[in-house]
């Protein structure tokens, strides 16, 4: 933990100070940010107060007197919930604009993990309290050289994977041999422990038909599809280096078991591939610009895309996630429909174009890609770009 560079980002973003809390390990940003060992117990509530300047102050139970040892500033103890109260009273005295982590709204759940109780306690204290969102996004969300080299790495194991996993199918197909959807899932997932990635046991999405247009479909023994000729194929495969940093990799790319796709397939397919150009060119022109770029507006780019060829109600989520050691990061997400994410696109970022078009009982197209925010301000994609479906001949 750098605590200069975090007060200087806490002045930046005009507040007077960072409030950290948890209880039983349910804030792990905290923990990611703060530098702290996941693995000690955690059976009472303990906060850190980093102000925006001067001395921070550590406030922990005597039960678990150490929790906070490895952290700098003032260390206080309570024993009783009056205590508790008072200490926190005398920490917070004359503080205006307090982050924590929560969200307005619930507008953006994935760091909103402070319960209300809490946030009425500091509340009463005097403080304002506002988001942390942005601030979490800076300490949690942006990575160095180090890991985009990491993600690129990945990626390109995960390119090498896919394409093994098209092959295995093209030729069982014109073999004459049956392959399920979870037989292929499994060699994915048998390919990425030999070549050293990991996918946090969520493993790689494979779906043929209707099958995809569940987003998250699990293939599994019982449930699977055996792929037979004219069947449409989506692959969502994301892993990441076992060695730190770590930063994931997530792509999806589609093919068809023959040569001539159905007509519906073929329109779907180019929209959502001229929906993902669509929010890729934004991202392009608003850094290119030096213009303020949003996690939503990029998402909204997108899905006009998709409402103007009619299957807007057949886009059922947002249109890109944050990446990091999770695939599912704390960074700002290019969501305008399950939330709206006003979170700014900033340098050291990563996240995904994914829009998707899901036809219960029919069928499903999503094309992936990952961006990241080059530390140059230069918007980058890792991998390729498919343009066009895979088609087995």
């Amino acid at each position: 933990m750098n605590l200069e560079r975090m007060q200087q980002a806490l002045r930046d973003a005009g507040v007077d100070g960072w409030l950290f809390y948890d209880f039983h390990h349910r804030d792990l940003m905290a923990y990611r940010i703060l530098g702290l060992d996941t693995a000690e117990m955690a059976s009472r509530r303990w906060f850190y107060f980093m102000p925006a300047q001067g001395e921070p102050v550590r406030l922990c139970h005597k039960v678990e007197p150490r929790k906070l040892d490895s952290l700098p500033g003032r260390q206080e103890f309570y024993l009783a919930w009056t205590e508790l109260h008072e200490k926190l009273r005398q920490i917070l005295s004359g503080v205006g604009k307090l982050a924590m982590q929560y969200s307005p709204m619930c507008n953006i759940p994935y760091v909103s993990v402070v319960d209300a109780g809490t946030i009425e306690l500091i509340r009463s204290m005097g403080p304002e309290v506002v988001s942390s969102a942005g601030l979490v996004q800076q300490f949690e969300a942006v990575t160095d050289q180090e890991g985009l080299d990491s993600h690129r790495r990945a990626g390109d194991k995960i390119h090498e994977i896919k394409n093994e996993a098209f092959l295995m199918m093209s030729d069982a197909l014109r073999e004459g041999r049956a392959v399920t959807e979870f037989e292929v899932q499994q060699h994915i997932v048998q390919r990425f422990a030999e070549e050293g990635l990991y996918d946090d046991d969520e493993h790689p999405i494979v779906g043929f038909n209707d099958h995809p247009a569940d987003p998250h479909f699990q293939p599994t023994a019982e449930n699977a599809y055996t792929l037979k000729a004219g069947d449409t194929i989506l692959l969502d495969l994301w892993a990441r280096e076992t060695e730190p940093p770590g930063i994931f990799y997530d792509v999806t790319w589609c093919a068809y078991a023959g040569t001539e796709p159905p007509a519906e397939y073929v329109k779907i397919w180019n929209t959502v591939c001229a929906a993902r150009d669509a929010a890729i060119e934004l991202v392009r022109e608003r850094f290119g610009s030096g213009t303020p770029c949003h996690g939503y507006e990029v998402d909204q780019a997108c899905r006009d895309v998709v409402v103007r060829e009619g299957y807007g109600e057949h886009f059922l989520h947002r249109t890109g996630h944050s990446i990091g050691i999770k695939v599912h990061g704390n960074g700002a997400n290019i969501d305008n429909l399950e939330t709206k994410d006003d979170r700014l696109l900033v340098p050291g970022i990563c996240f995904s174009i994914e829009p998707g078009i899901y036809l219960p009982g029919k069928m499903a197209v999503r094309t992936e890609v990952d961006m990241f925010i080059g530390l140059d301000g230069v918007p980058e994609i890792a991998g390729p770009v498919q343009k066009d479906l895979i088609l087995f001949g």
